[in-house]
């Protein structure tokens, strides 16, 4: 059983956007020799979170924002009297920080329509981290 941990480092350049991390995965599983096994991915930050997501239509990012701004708006949270971002920490944690995806034949298991996205609910940031821990043959 082979152990192989990375991290992949980006910025965001908008208050709340998804980011496709996708390729740089793919990259770090085949750096890593993995042929079969499981990536698991995490994202730092209580206000980031990961999301597989459908990868063709580049609306659905901005869907996805809009859809939980009009479930979490912001400025309504007991926390936004400390820092304003109490929306983004319910949105981060409803999302949640991981995300797990199969490794078969060295690739990335994903669905054609599916990709992994960095979720950002506070920035921009100039710095963000995803953890990455591959497991396997």
């Amino acid at each position: 059983m082979r152990l192989f941990t990375d991290t992949i480092k980006l910025s965001t350049n908008r208050e709340r956007q998804l980011v496709d991390v996708t390729l740089e995965a793919q990259r770090l599983v085949r750096r890593s020799g993995v042929q079969e096994g499981v990536c698991a991915l995490y994202a730092h930050g209580a206000t980031a979170a990961l999301m597989i997501q459908e990868n063709d239509d580049p609306n659905i990012g901005d869907d996805v924002v809009n859809c939980l701004d009009g479930l979490i708006p912001k400025g309504v949270w007991l926390h936004d009297r400390i820092d304003g971002n109490g929306a983004s920490h319910i949105q981060a944690g409803i999302v949640g920080p991981s995300e797990t995806v199969p490794i078969r034949d060295g690739q990335l298991n994903l669905s054609s329509w599916q990709n992994v996205f960095f979720c950002e609910f506070d920035g921009p940031r100039r710095r963000r981290t995803v953890a990455v821990t591959i497991l396997g043959n």
